[in-house]
């Protein structure tokens, strides 16, 4: 179905929910004038809200709040299939910027869907289009006061014969890496660690952080184990590259219950 911009930016004004960092499962908070500090995420499936007709699938915004101080907020709004264009040309990132007020950070990942050269509503060639719309995020919320973030794609669950966890992404981490740089932009690598924790974990205990089910078997996203894990990986990278100050991160060396994740109706 297509949507014009209009009922795109109704739809997400109205339904996007804003989680905060509470001891148990995140909550709607309020866009009101007197709401605090927000951290918006722009993004794809792997991020994004699932609702209860797709659980277990969980994506790690849904735990990303577990890891921030209350008062923090995360506003949600990575969509499944979207890709750093497709995002932009539905009004996706018009309704972001229309939200976000100054002191506010926009965490941006995509790189899973730039990748389908067959679609051309979505792909991006990384060393052109791809940092071409990147830049569109980055310019964007610096525009309006707000503090820009690029992340690398999760990697996928592949392993080799030997057991060796493959990446997937090609060229567009490197093509992340490099404009972070060229745009003095704080970089999180999460497709770095995630490989690297895959790795860790080897060929079977990754499918419990995978949503494998009996009648599914998905290496691209998670279940509430692997949410929560890179989740836990983002709020450790927004600490270590100082996009956030320690007494804005909390639990990065605590279990998180799997029962604090829960999905909505849609």
């Amino acid at each position: 179905m297509s949507l014009s911009r209009r009922q795109v930016a109704g739809a997400a004004l109205a339904a996007v929910p804003l989680a905060v960092g509470g001891t148990g499962p995140a909550v709607a908070a309020s866009q009101g004038r007197a709401r605090g500090r927000t951290l918006f995420i722009a993004g794809d499936s792997t991020a994004a809200q699932k609702y209860a007709d797709a659980a277990p699938e969980t994506g790690w915004g849904m735990a990303l709040p577990f890891f921030l101080r209350e008062g923090l907020a995360v506003a949600n709004h990575a969509v499944n299939g979207r890709s750093s264009k497709s995002f932009i040309d539905e009004g996706r990132l018009d309704v972001i910027l229309a939200a976000v007020r100054p002191g506010d950070l926009l965490l941006v990942q995509f790189g899973h869907n730039d990748s389908k050269i067959a679609d051309p509503t979505r792909y991006t060639e990384p060393w052109t289009t791809y940092q071409d719309y990147l830049r569109q995020y980055v310019d964007g919320a610096r525009a309006r006061g707000v503090r820009p973030v690029l992340a690398t794609s999760v990697e996928r669950r592949k392993f080799d014969a030997d057991g060796n966890a493959v990446a997937t992404h090609g060229d567009y981490p490197a093509a992340v890496r490099a404009l972070a740089s060229e745009e003095g932009v704080a970089l999180l690598d999460i497709q770095a660690l995630s490989i690297a924790l895959w790795q860790e974990l080897g060929v079977e205990e990754t499918k419990k952080y995978f949503n494998w089910t009996d009648v599914e078997q998905d290496n691209t996203h998670f279940n509430p184990p692997g949410a929560i894990a890179v989740a836990r990986l983002v709020a450790g990278e927004l600490l270590r590259r100082r996009v956030l100050l320690p007494r804005d991160v909390r639990r990065l060396g605590e279990v998180i219950p799997e029962s604090w994740i829960s999905w909505p109706e849609a």
